[in-house]
């Protein structure tokens, strides 16, 4: 399965706020400079994020946005299902290669629907850290 831009840039934004959340509002201009995507491009992801509910706006000085649940209650599923065509699939194939098909792609929904957004900036974390230390730093640190 291959994630469209749309996908991997409204996750990327939301792991960016998941990661700014203990300090309040952020911008999509701090967003913009952070992860090298436009303005405009968030504007019009961040227009569907907060139609779903997954984030709120604050306008005015100190305004932004910020996620309306928990990280840990957000899954990428959710954030993907709100700017791509992903979701689970009922339907029935005609044939045993369309079964297998939903089938996978079924799988493979559930698997992003296990990741929270919390997961996922955690294994960020932990990316981060091994580069900086070396694969043995978690090892010896616990």
């Amino acid at each position: 399965m291959k994630l469209s831009t749309k996908g991997r840039h409204a996750v990327t934004a939301m792991m960016e706020l998941a990661l700014q959340n203990k300090k309040g509002p952020v911008t999509l201009a701090d967003i913009s400079a952070q992860q090298s995507i436009s303005i405009s491009y968030l504007e019009q992801l961040f227009a569907r994020l907060r139609q779903h509910g997954l984030v709120t706006g604050m306008r005015g000085p100190g305004g932004g946005y910020c996620l309306a649940r928990p990280a840990n209650e957000i899954t990428i599923a959710s954030i993907l299902a709100t700017v791509d065509d992903v979701s689970r699939r009922e339907e029935s194939a005609n044939t045993a290669g369309g079964q297998m098909w939903v089938r996978l792609s079924n799988r493979i929904y559930d698997y992003l629907d296990s990741i929270t957004l919390d997961d996922a900036v955690e294994s960020l974390a932990d990316d981060a850290q091994e580069s900086l230390f070396g694969s043995d730093f978690r090892q010896t640190a616990a």
